[in-house]
C-alpha cells in the first residue's frame, strides 16, 4: 500500500510539472488511472525479472515489453543510449581526476614527456 501511494504521489506532482509548462490540467480521476497502469506495468516488469531468475529490471526489460508500440520503442532505445553514453562521459571524467590526483599521466601526456626527453638529449 505504502509503495502503491508512493507511485500515486509520484504521478501526481509528474502531472502538476507538465500541467505549468503546457496549457493542461489533469483530473483526480486521471491521476489515479495513470498511477494504476503504472503500479501495474511495475509488476509485469518485476515478475518478468522473476521469471528470469534476476532480480534488477533492466532496460532489456522495459524494451522487450515496449516493442508492441514503435513509437515508444524508440524512444526508450535513444534515452537508454544517451544515458549510457552519459554514463561513459562521468566515467571518463572521473577516470581522469583520480590519475591526476595520483600524479599518473594520461597515455597522451607520457607521449609528449618521452618527445621532451628525446628533445633534450639530441640537444
Amino acid at each position: 500500500q505504502r509503495l502503491k501511494a508512493a507511485v500515486h504521489y509520484t504521478v501526481g506532482c509528474l502531472c502538476q510539472e507538465v500541467e505549468e509548462g503546457k496549457d493542461v490540467q489533469f483530473s483526480k480521476q486521471s491521476i489515479a488511472a495513470i498511477s494504476e497502469i503504472t503500479f501495474r506495468q511495475c509488476v509485469v516488469f518485476f515478475i518478468l525479472c522473476r521469471h528470469a531468475k534476476r532480480t534488477t529490471v533492466t532496460t532489456e526489460d522495459v524494451k522487450l515489453l515496449a516493442r508492441r508500440s514503435n513509437s515508444l520503442l524508440k524512444y526508450i532505445t535513444q534515452k537508454s543510449e544517451e544515458l549510457a553514453s552519459s554514463n561513459m562521459e562521468q566515467k571518463e571524467k572521473k577516470k581522469k581526476k583520480s590519475s591526476a590526483a595520483k600524479g599518473e599521466r594520461t597515455p597522451g601526456e607520457q607521449e609528449e614527456s618521452v618527445t621532451e626527453n628525446e628533445d633534450s638529449n639530441t640537444a
